[in-house]
């Protein structure tokens, strides 16, 4: 199959709204797990994932941690506007943006955009303490949505800001009003990094208890980073898969991480996102081999104009990495990646990954499709049969890639 054989009307299915969770469970391990594995579907709970693994699988995790990304700013006028975070414009970084004093800007999505105009300002006063902080927001670009954050009054970093003014960003199709618990439940327990506009939800369903299980029979834990953006949830709008938008998001890999996977039998991606960065870190291996100084950056079709009969494997395309940052003297790598993820694509890290049920028509639906090929239908027939929940507070699955089990 090429890109262009890509009929993206197979990749849709019918999702009843009631179906949609909008509150997680209360014990989070208590979600159900659909189990694929050697082509077969078992239905579980996911305090059970433990039986599944063993101590020649490690599991990587996305320890991004989300941001209270929404913020709210009312006109003169009375108008409410909504800003919501995507991604930072200056500082790019991530954690240069969250720990900026006084200024940052940011691409994002404004509700109620037609009220305000290009070069205007929206202010708000908040109390700090026993001080006044004036925060002033300016739209310095109508098309794009940059919004530039500027505050004096208080000494406060965008992350401390953010922990005052924010709320949390629960995705579009969870209809309601944002409470309180949501700080805690919209964020997996090993969260750490500060810079995600929606969570990692396959990690959502991780108690201390089942961390606490896995190290105990010898399963491998190991912590990467993807700020997950706002194009999470972006709908694919063209008729070719290639014409569809992916949003770079950013990614720190540690050494010790590239070390882990080069000495990994079995590797399990706990969420889209961090499969999408193990795999994009092999991709950056595969530059290194011809461009020995590349920046980490994987653009959306990069996978797809090789062969992959002729690629070299995960531990080969790893150990250019390491010699990459032992040369060079860094303990960490930071970059971007665009990466595409569909029917087709050639799977070089993965053997397995825990994921929710996704939307209907999005590119993580192909991602699970590229993933478990046809069965992916099945899979989610079952998961509607068997009243799964579905979406970020909703049920598990662990999808062994075919051919590959415990």
């Amino acid at each position: 199959m090429s890109l262009n054989d890509i009929n993206l009307a197979d990749y849709t299915y019918e999702l009843p709204e009631e179906r949609i969770a909008n509150f997680p469970l209360e014990k989070r391990d208590e979600s159900k797990l659909l189990v694929f594995q050697n082509e077969q579907i078992a239905h579980h709970h996911f305090k059970e994932v433990v039986n599944f693994l063993t101590s020649d699988d490690t599991l990587f995790f996305n320890d991004t941690k989300v941001i209270p990304a929404r913020l709210y700013f009312q006109k003169e006028t009375g108008a409410i506007i909504e800003i919501f975070l995507l991604n930072p414009i200056s500082p790019t970084e991530v954690n240069l943006a969250m720990t900026a004093e006084k200024q940052c800007t940011w691409a994002c999505a404004i509700g109620n955009l037609r009220r305000i105009k290009e070069g205007s300002s929206l202010n708000r006063t908040i109390e700090v303490g026993n001080d006044l902080l004036t925060l002033k927001a300016t739209l310095l670009d109508y098309e794009k949505q940059f919004i530039s954050f500027e505050w004096e009054g208080a000494a406060l970093s965008f992350a401390e800001l953010l922990a005052l003014v924010g709320q949390t960003p629960l995705p579009p199709y969870i209809k309601r009003e944002v409470e309180e618990s949501d700080k805690e439940n919209y964020q997996t327990v090993y969260a750490k990094n500060q810079g995600a506009v929606a969570a990692p939800t396959a990690g959502l369903h991780f108690t201390e208890e089942v961390l606490a299980k896995l190290q105990k029979q010898g399963v491998k834990l190991d912590y990467l980073t993807l700020h997950v953006a706002g194009g999470t949830f972006q709908p694919i709008r063209h008729d070719k898969i290639e014409d569809h938008q992916m949003h770079a998001e950013q990614m720190i890999v540690s050494k010790q991480n590239v070390e882990n996977l080069i000495n990994s039998k079995k590797i399990v991606a706990v969420g889209t996102t961090s499969m999408r960065t193990l795999e994009s870190l092999y991709w950056y291996g595969i530059k290194l081999m011809t461009i020995p100084d590349a920046p980490f950056q994987i653009k959306k079709l990069m996978p797809y104009r090789y062969a992959p009969s002729v690629l070299p494997n995960r531990q080969d395309a790893f150990t250019e990495v390491l010699n990459y940052m032992t040369k060079n003297n860094l303990d960490k790598i930071s970059g971007e990646t665009e990466i595409m993820i569909v029917p087709s694509y050639p799977f070089h890290v993965c053997d397995a990954l825990i994921t929710n049920f996704h939307l209907s028509g999005t590119t993580l639906i192909l991602l699970v499709a590229a993933f478990v090929g046809e069965k992916w239908r099945e899979i989610y027939a079952q998961a509607l049969a068997n009243q799964y929940r579905f979406l970020s507070f909703g049920d598990s699955s662990l999808l062994f890639r075919s051919g590959l089990s415990s």
